[in-house]
């Protein structure tokens, strides 16, 4: 008999309605215990994917109006018999309810219990079971849909297509090696090498994919950089849409990082507003160009900002030294003034060169689109499978590395049983990414990193 757990299941913030999700054998009792349906039926009798609309009872008495929504096992998200309490909203109420279930038998659910109780009864293998995570956490648009996608299978059909043709190749040369004298067909060089080859394609195309994903996914650490006023903190506030960052015409107005998360072009940057960079006597205003260079140095992204109305100066000269070799993209702000820059040095110098007046909110379409061009996610197809983080990753290199080793060893001339150690190598590494031969340790891991409830 598997415990029953419990958990709210819905935010830490006041809400149209709160939800308490319990999970277990007992899941339907516990739930009977402190809700009482309005036409005065047993909740035990419910069907699954029913509801009944009544009360919660705490000591007896009728505490809020709630409706009680019923799952059998095996047709629920965990695979067990769920029972979900939706009360209203309000933070204190949801609180007493969960504390009257748990009074009623429950335990408190862990951290991504219910999901892990979903993949260990087989409802999802390890890769969805992480996109729920994901989905959870998605804050742009093509995070959302890749993790949909996920979450749908996308990886695990891609991944089990590949496993398949392993383990087929692996079964039969096995077969040829271990028993000679049943006359079983040897599988032909060239085959095998097709098969190998293929394979070896598919793997090496997810992790090729593997950073554009994780710029979709996890979004992208954007520093903001360039000298004294030429319009960061005003770039910062078109981005933004607020006055996140202080903007006057004093130069060295922002001497430490502000920072603020927004979606542009379906893509989450982790805005970093810096100090300008200029060399300074003044003690704090160089502390803040020492963590403008660090945030430079730590960005996957720099936006270098430049003023069109003055001419280049040394500190814009050395910014497009330090933006060398970097992903960086050269904003020139102030075009709603006369044109002074050295424009034709900045483009030559930079991958890519957009135009805006921040002061006028223009040129931010131009932005997005030299964003999306500029990271290789103008066109990311979110609908295709997607390593989604270290752990899919390492999996997915492991494998491609004995598939690789096997077609060496291939031309080599070595023998099938030698072969075969490295095909099932990479079929270990693969079932262990899908989590049918994944360790305890290694699950147990992945699910304490989910929030309590999900």
């Amino acid at each position: 008999m598997s415990t029953t757990i419990a958990a709210i299941s819905t935010g830490s913030a006041p809400g149209g309605i709160g939800v308490v999700r319990i999970s277990g054998d007992n899941a339907v009792a516990v739930a009977a215990s402190v809700f009482a349906p309005a036409d005065g039926s047993d909740l035990n009798a419910l069907g699954g994917y029913r509801a009944k609309y009544g009360n919660i009872v705490i000591d007896g008495e009728k505490a809020d109006n709630a409706v009680a929504l019923v799952f059998r096992a095996p047709k629920s998200y965990t695979g067990e018999d769920v029972a979900e309490l939706s009360v209203h909203g309000g933070l204190l109420m949801v609180q007493k309810t969960l504390q009257a279930v748990l009074q009623a038998g429950a335990v408190p659910a862990a951290a991504g219990e219910f999901t892990k109780r979903a993949f260990l009864n087989g409802k999802m293998d390890l890769t969805q079971a992480e996109s729920v995570a994901a989905l959870i956490a998605a804050e742009g648009e093509q995070s959302l849909k890749a993790s949909f996608h996920a979450l749908q299978g996308a990886l695990s059909r891609k991944i089990n297509g590949v496993l398949e043709q392993l383990l087929d190749v692996s079964a039969v040369m096995a077969a040829w090696v271990d028993y000679p004298d049943e006359e079983i067909p040897e599988l032909s060089e060239q085959e095998l090498k097709a098969t190998l080859q293929t394979c070896y394609q598919a793997l090496g195309d997810l992790l090729n994919n593997y950073e554009n994903g994780q710029t979709v996914t996890k979004g992208v650490v954007t520093a903001i950089a360039g000298r004294p006023n030429v319009g960061k903190s005003s770039l910062m506030n078109m981005l933004t849409g607020t006055d996140k960052s202080i903007v006057t015409h004093i130069e060295g107005t922002t001497r430490d990082i502000v920072e603020e998360d927004i979606t542009l072009g379906g893509t989450v940057l982790h805005l970093r507003d810096t100090a300008g960079l200029r060399a300074t006597q003044d003690l704090v205003e160089s502390i803040g160009v020492e963590k403008a260079q660090q945030a430079i140095d730590e960005a996957q992204l720099v936006l270098a900002v430049f003023d069109t109305s003055l001419p280049l100066s040394e500190e814009d000269r050395t910014l497009i030294e330090t933006c060398k070799g970097r992903p960086a993209i050269a904003v020139l702000n102030k075009t709603d003034l006369a044109t002074r820059l050295e424009t034709d040095e900045i483009e030559a110098a930079f991958d890519k060169t957009v135009y805006i007046s921040a002061k006028n909110d223009e040129g931010l379409d131009r932005l997005s689109d030299a964003v999306g061009d500029l990271l290789g996610i103008a066109d990311f197809d979110t609908t295709a499978p997607l390593l989604a983080n270290a752990r899919q990753k390492q999996n997915c290199q492991n494998a491609f590395d004995s598939i690789g080793e096997a077609l060496s060893a291939l031309e080599a001339g070595m023998t099938y049983d030698a072969l075969n150690v490295m095909i099932d190598s990479a079929a270990d590494e693969l079932l262990s990414l899908t989590g049918r031969k994944a360790t305890a340790e290694v699950v147990n891991n992945i699910f304490s990193k989910f929030c309590v409830g999900k």
